[in-house]
């Protein structure tokens, strides 16, 4: 049975005064603000924005690890009135200065070493702060009240990789933020016993909803940027961790550790996204970490989460998406646009108040993945229309089938092909390219890019190639192997036949393994 809005649930802003008043809430390297402190903290920080960003809807950019101001800006923001812009720590400054141009953020707050890395013109419209004296200058503020914005308000924009293309910002409102960290926090039973360890980058949907899920339980967040898999395991012992949301390179990684006993019996929670969990990696994590329960979740930014399995299922159906969560509505769509019959394959199709409101200043590329809800859905209004193909059981389980995009999906990272090719095309090395996602066990997918170009010795050439793209793109859009070619084979309509590069690539590789 579907969990209906409630409309005692709190508005975004109201987080920071969800728990008791002097129950911890944030635990920080400088240390640990209360519930209490939480709220005074975040009012300060919005009524400094307030000043700084000017009217209403203004855009405020942050390009920061995890701190204090990465943490609460999501709060404060919509405390101020104004849209947050999260970007990723990992991005270089090329993806940056896409972000804030597209974006027409009016500030930008990044640290010293950040800031440096940006060229003249790469945040001309915005003005730019160090993390340092941004903290600083809040100190001096009366905090601002919890304002009770508006739900339809829009609160972020999260820039996220399409499949063509530069990153397309998704726009999230204060409701679709506030419904998730309620969702979140029901299905996961999330109480303010729990201490939830947040690894992922706060500039992605899931990773931000580690701190307002939790919040809304009155639980406390610990946010760690790790260096290795080992920092997360003493994380979890030095901080009682209950509670970890990761996604399954992680995983891979976590479970080849020694955990100690009495460590992983701190765990009561595991929760998987940002790529499916094979059968033996959920064995193997029901094996390592026998107390806690594991949820494997879909979603997709454009409408947060989609879809988690409950952990009483997971020995038995390991594999399996589960059902919508509360506040969701997932339809399966056949080829013949009506509703599919059970096991029959279709398309996801998602509606329900979780929907975003689309991508920021792009009505095409909205158009096409934000469509009317199937005459059939429940909920009327706006879909999303995942692209992805999967498959309904006869128990009411959804299980994945395959995706319609050319996604590339890298340690828990969503890779734009075209971004990585562009970036290729762009050092000068090579004549073409076509990035392609080859499977593999540590990283869910490698990257593989094939090229046409280059002059010298093969190995010479990618090694010439690939110091040249750790200079503008992030380390994880870095193929893992490239191929050169001296032709790339034509499609009958004169374009690259990726279809033909893709099998003749997997040949290649799985015969050079063999």
């Amino acid at each position: 049975m579907r969990v209906l809005p409630d409309p005692t649930v709190h508005p975004l802003d109201h987080l920071a005064l969800r728990g008791a008043a002097a129950a911890p809430a944030l635990v920080l390297k400088q240390g640990t603000l209360s519930y209490e402190a939480l709220n005074h903290r975040v009012g300060q920080i919005a009524a400094w924005l307030s000043g700084m960003a000017g009217e209403a809807g203004t855009r405020v950019a942050t390009w920061l690890p995890k701190g204090e101001l990465t943490c609460l800006l999501p709060l404060a923001a919509v405390r101020a009135g104004l849209v947050h812009v999260p970007i990723n720590p990992l991005l270089r400054r090329a993806q940056v200065a896409h972000i804030l141009a597209d974006s027409g953020a009016a500030l930008l707050i990044a640290n010293t070493a950040r800031l440096e890395t940006l060229a003249p013109g790469d945040a001309a419209q915005a003005r730019v702060i160090d993390e340092s004296a941004a903290l600083q200058a809040c100190d001096g503020y009366l905090p601002l009240k919890a304002s009770n914005a508006a739900a339809d308000a829009l609160a972020a924009i999260l820039y996220t990789s399409g499949s063509t293309g530069r990153p397309k910002g998704v726009m999230l409102t204060v409701a679709n933020l506030w419904l998730g960290a309620a969702s979140v926090a029901h299905y996961l039973k999330l109480s303010p016993e729990d201490r939830v360890l947040a690894v992922l980058p706060l500039a992605f949907d899931y990773g931000q909803n580690q701190l307002l899920s939790t919040w809304h339980a009155g639980g406390a967040v610990v946010p760690l940027d790790y260096m290795t898999p080992r920092d997360v395991m003493k994380a979890v012992e030095r901080h009682a961790i209950t509670t970890i949301a990761a996604v399954p390179p992680l995983w891979l990684q976590l479970t080849a550790l020694d955990w100690p006993a009495r460590v992983a019996a701190n765990l009561r929670r595991l929760t998987n996204s940002g790529g499916a969990l094979t059968e033996r990696l959920v064995r193997t994590l029901r094996g390592a970490f026998p107390a806690a329960e594991l949820y494997p979740m879909y979603g997709l930014t454009e409408a947060f989460r989609s879809t988690y399995l409950d952990p009483a299922l997971v020995d038995a159906h390991p594999t399996s998406m589960g059902r919508a969560i509360p506040f969701a509505e997932i339809v399966v769509v056949n080829d013949e646009g009506d509703l599919a019959a059970p096991d029959e394959e279709g398309e996801l199709v998602h509606a329900g108040p979780l929907v975003a409101q689309g991508y920021w200043r792009d009505p095409e590329r909205t158009a096409e993945r934000f469509r009317p809800a199937p005459a059939f859905c429940e909920y009327g209004g706006m879909a999303v229309w995942s692209g992805d193909r999967v498959r309904r059981d006869v128990a009411g389980l959804l299980h994945f089938v395959g995706r319609r995009d050319a996604m590339i999906k890298t340690l828990g990272n969503r890779v734009s092909p075209q971004e990585v090719e562009d970036a290729a095309v762009a050092t000068g090395l090579v004549a073409e390219a076509v990035a392609l996602g080859l499977p593999d066990a540590a990283l869910g997918q490698a990257i593989h890019l094939v090229v046409r170009g280059g002059e010298g010795e093969a190995e010479e050439a990618s090694e010439n190639l690939r110091r040249a793209l750790l200079r503008d793109v992030p380390g994880f859009m870095v193929p893992k192997a490239i191929h050169w070619r001296e032709v790339l084979p034509l499609s009958p309509n004169g374009k690259l036949d990726r279809n033909l590069i893709y099998q003749e690539l997997s040949s290649a590789v799985a015969s050079a393994a063999a």
